[in-house]
């Protein structure tokens, strides 16, 4: 558990590098789960709660026998699901210049996960990716 607060990504980075040396994911591969955890903590932030707060943050990390790696990630903020359904043949606009990829964090999301849900359930945000680490 984390304190939704932005001097917590340090914390929040260390516990994914503990994980990753544990489970002898590669360098990429954690660097791939922390970018993960990192967008979703961020916008627990910025767009959840709107800035820093003591409401916690709960995640976890598992690994599989497929070396796949799912993350649980909770939240107390305003319900948000980053995966709506898309309608068939829509895919999201990737060709935004740099300097506005404001929200570009779901098609990051998208692209590191193999697996992904959402669900709001007594009062928490749930997301659950599942990534390959490679």
């Amino acid at each position: 558990m984390f304190p939704a607060r932005r001097e917590e990504l340090h914390s929040l980075r260390a516990f994914v590098e503990a994980f990753c040396a544990q489970a002898a994911i590669g360098r990429d591969g954690c660097l791939r789960l922390n970018l993960v955890l990192e967008e979703l903590f961020t916008n627990t932030l910025r767009h959840g709660h709107r800035g820093d707060s003591d409401a916690p943050v709960w995640v976890s990390l598992s690994g599989g026998q497929d070396r796949r790696v799912t993350v649980s990630y909770e939240d107390t903020a305003r319900p948000f699901n980053p995966f709506p359904p898309q309608s068939a043949g829509q895919s999201p606009d990737t060709t935004q210049e740099l300097h506005k990829l404001e929200g570009r964090g779901v098609l990051l999301l998208r692209t590191l996960s193999v697996e992904r849900d959402y669900a709001y359930l007594y009062g928490r945000n749930r997301v659950r990716v599942v990534l390959d680490p490679g």
